[in-house]
């Protein structure tokens, strides 16, 4: 049997989804963990994007196959029940063998968020990005504009990304603010490594006055990494979502109230 399940989590005391290395702790690692004693036998879960060191997510979706038969309750409870604290099975659905976490996703979305006020957080320290600067979000959103649609986003990804082809298309891009907090919300057919953070440091740039909107396209036809701003703090950035064919309906993520 194929399952699929959603996973929340925060990604501050995580070296990513990645399995690495013996003793670094991942997201995957201890959700494969979880699950393999349910299941009663090794199970290997696959996500639709995996997310870096400090990276959180609202709803990861990830699929398994097993051989255990288990009610869906099952799989969700007796899951989180072997989890620690900072994840959780939020829902699982049996799909057909043709459906994969990864390859089937249309598109992928992510939140960024920064608190914006001359305090430095404590009640959200790890959770939100910070920046004491007034952030004018008018300027942020003119210089996002320039971003959508596809393009080469060499300038906008890692180093030492390892994508093949940098080229993505973003479908929706949009800033807005609620109270002392501003939010980036952003969706593409799929991320290059760094890519909302890298467009994140940009726009901040952007929103401070540090330069102008048009800083955005100028980086963008560089297509230079070294071109770019600062790389956003991890702890700003949620996996929000993921879009699939109508033949996959799944739960979506309920966004947490800041």
């Amino acid at each position: 049997m194929r399952i699929a399940l959603g996973v929340e989590y925060n990604g501050a005391e995580f070296c990513g989804w990645q399995i690495q290395e013996a003793g670094v702790r991942t997201v995957q690692g201890c959700v494969e963990h979880a699950l393999s004693i349910v299941a009663n036998h090794p199970v290997t879960a696959i996500c639709a994007g995996r997310t870096d060191k400090g990276v959180h997510a609202l709803s990861q979706v990830i699929h398994i196959n097993v051989t255990a038969e288990r009610t869906m309750r099952s799989w969700i409870l007796g899951t989180n029940v072997n989890m620690p604290n900072d994840i959780g099975i939020l829902w699982a659905q049996p799909v057909d063998d043709h459906f994969h976490a990864r390859f089937s996703a249309l598109g992928r979305y992510y939140r960024y968020v920064i608190l914006n006020r001359t305090v430095r957080p404590a009640l959200l320290i790890n959770k939100v990005a910070w920046d004491y600067r007034p952030l004018d979000i008018e300027r942020m959103q003119a210089g996002g504009d320039y971003l959508l649609g596809t393009h080469d986003f060499t300038s906008y990804r890692a180093v030492g990304c390892q994508a093949k082809n940098p080229v993505r298309t973003i479908k929706y891009l949009t800033i807005k603010r609620q109270q002392d907090y501003v939010i980036i919300e952003i969706c593409a057919n799929a991320f290059l490594h760094h890519m909302v953070r890298n467009i994140a440091g940009v726009l901040i740039a952007i929103g401070c006055s540090e330069q102008s909107p048009e800083w955005a396209k100028q980086v963008l036809d560089a297509c230079d990494r070294t071109a770019g701003g600062v790389t956003a703090p991890a702890s700003g950035l949620y996996f929000q979502g993921v879009i699939y064919p109508e033949a996959y309906q799944f739960p979506q993520a309920t966004l947490p109230v800041l």
